[in-house]
């Protein structure tokens, strides 16, 4: 269809899941690169541990590629691999016992480079606490939180991919929030 890897980057979900769908593995391969770096990121700070999050991420999308034809639009794309992140996070959860997170983890890439060394070097104390913070919340708070602060899905797309109503959703960011707020008060 695409005879150029930046077309494919610059075509819609729709096409791409179609491609995919069919076995074009370089549609495939732009759903990864546009995806990819948001799940690993959000499959790290829920998981502590950086390996582990490699792990389940390619999981992720070993499942995604397998079953990318029964994909509806149902939820969008982002969602749908989100989906199938959490359940994969819940699975590596229950194979092991959970550790404090990486500082890197709740950096936004483009943000991370545009503050300079002393804001960044000002900011390793905030990013610590707020680590071990989000590190204490029980799971489907930290997944709620993360989500929504980092990833920023609305309530639906969050229900969808923790399989919540959205009153749950806004009950566990509200708890979440109330605990940061307690935990970080240091910092206001």
């Amino acid at each position: 269809m695409f005879d150029d890897e930046e077309a494919w980057a610059g075509a819609s979900d729709k096409v791409l899941v179609h491609a995919a769908a069919i076995g074009e593995q370089d549609a495939f391969e732009a759903i990864v690169v546009r995806y990819g770096p948001q799940l690993l990121r959000y499959a790290t700070t829920l998981l502590n541990d950086h390996g582990a999050a490699e792990e389940v991420v390619q999981d992720t999308l070993v499942a995604a590629w397998k079953s990318i034809s029964d994909f509806r639009f149902q939820s969008s794309l982002r969602t749908w691999l989100f989906g199938i992140t959490a359940h994969k996070v819940i699975d590596q959860q229950r194979r092991r016992t959970a550790t404090p997170s990486e500082d890197w983890v709740l950096d936004r890439p483009a943000e991370a480079s545009s503050v300079d060394p002393a804001a960044r070097a000002t900011n390793a104390g905030f990013m610590e606490d707020l680590g071990l913070a989000l590190g204490e919340l029980p799971y489907k708070q930290r997944a709620c939180w993360l989500l929504r602060e980092v990833e920023g899905m609305s309530h639906e797309e969050i229900g969808q991919v923790m399989a919540l109503s959205n009153g749950a959703v806004r009950g566990n960011l509200q708890r979440a929030r109330a605990t940061l707020s307690v935990r970080m008060a240091r910092w206001r």
